[in-house]
């Protein structure tokens, strides 16, 4: 970020790709820059360091941990916002809220939650300022009108977003037993595009765009509806989890259902697994999302495959159906069995009833 070309500025300029002289250039990108920032740069990291307080050392962690590149101690860079910023992380540690061996976790998982974020508002503050403007890139005045328009709206929902996510963690938290803040019995799944690489290589960028879009927000859709959570996408993949093993089964056929229909998408396939899952800066780990994982990459296109735990926890449940698949040798696990899970037929069986389940197997006996 000490120069235009090479940081945030850099970016931007190559993001809009506006002609016109190199002055212009740079003055619009200062203007865009304190727009978004909410003023100007006035200060160098040695600056910001001996008012706020901050070791140097300190500071420098937090900066890369959020997902900025080092600056040099005489650059100006930072802004009253970002002077602001550190004071308040600095009371947030006297306080004890954010202990001092996770303070490096917590901004990295802030950092690119917010990083990813920001890449989409920026395309999509893109496509809005450069329609109808031929091969000139977006008008100077337009980018400045929209911006001005358009980011206190983002602000502003995504605080109201983030307020009902926080309620809704809340409610989780509070309903569970004071011993599951961290570990809680959650179904993982994983769903994953087949054939993906193939697609890549012959789609043009936009058709590649469109199925990714279309299978993201499929499966947000079918996720939320089913009551389940999205952890994260990555590329062709999704990791979700939901609190009852009927609402991850119920998910996972209903995804199923909704991608078959879906005359943009290849087939999919989908590995569930239950159990004892860490939930940590908003991902998950344990045995249970590692057997998901597995059984994803051996399902076949436009099947879900399930776990011990998760057919026991369905093996009376009249709304599924379980057939058994000769055992997996996998990575980790030299005997991994797994059930194929579809839907009951119609008019069949007695009503649900939950089962107790069982701890998850060690590996190699899965």
């Amino acid at each position: 970020m000490s120069s235009p070309d090479g940081g945030w500025l850099g970016g931007i300029a190559r993001l809009f790709g506006i002609g016109g002289r190199a002055e212009d250039r740079d003055e619009l990108y200062r203007r865009v820059e304190e727009l978004i920032l909410g003023g100007p740069r006035r200060y160098t990291r040695t600056q910001l360091i001996a008012d706020t307080g901050m070791s140097r050392e300190l500071a420098a962690r937090l900066w890369r941990s959020l997902g900025f590149a080092d600056v040099d101690d005489d650059a100006v860079v930072f802004t009253d916002g970002d002077r602001e910023a550190v004071r308040q992380l600095d009371r947030l540690r006297a306080a004890g809220l954010v202990p001092a061996d996770v303070e490096e976790a917590v901004s990295r998982s802030i950092g690119q939650a917010m990083a990813g974020l920001a890449d989409w508002q920026i395309e999509m503050l893109y496509q809005r300022v450069s329609g109808g403007n031929g091969g000139d890139g977006p008008d100077p005045r337009r980018v400045m009108g929209v911006a001005k328009r358009v980011l206190p709206l983002l602000e502003e929902t995504q605080t109201y977003v983030w307020r009902r996510h926080l309620a809704a963690a809340a409610g989780r938290l509070l309903a569970s037993d004071p011993d599951e803040s961290q570990t809680r019995e959650l179904t993982v799944g994983f769903a994953d595009i087949v054939g993906f690489t193939r697609a890549t290589r012959r789609l043009r960028p936009a058709e590649l765009t469109e199925l990714i879009e279309d299978f993201q927000g499929i499966t947000a859709e079918v996720v939320a509806t089913g009551h389940g959570r999205v952890v994260k996408t990555v590329g062709d993949e999704v990791l979700f989890v939901a609190d009852r093993p009927e609402g991850g089964a119920e998910i996972a056929l209903h995804l199923l259902r909704r991608l078959t229909e879906s005359d943009t998408l290849p087939d999919v396939r989908i590995g569930l697994a239950v159990g004892p899952v860490v939930t940590l800066f908003g991902d998950v780990y344990g045995e249970a999302v590692n057997i998901a994982a597995r059984l994803t990459a051996h399902a076949r296109p436009g099947t879900a495959l399930v776990d011990r735990n998760l057919a026991e926890a369905l093996g009376e449940d009249a709304r599924f159906q379980l057939r058994t698949r000769r055992p997996l040798a996998v990575r980790g696990y030299r005997n991994l069995h797994a059930w194929a899970l579809a839907p009951a037929a119609p008019g069949t069986g007695a009503p649900p009833r939950r089962r107790r389940l069982r701890r998850q197997s060690a590996p190699g006996t899965a």
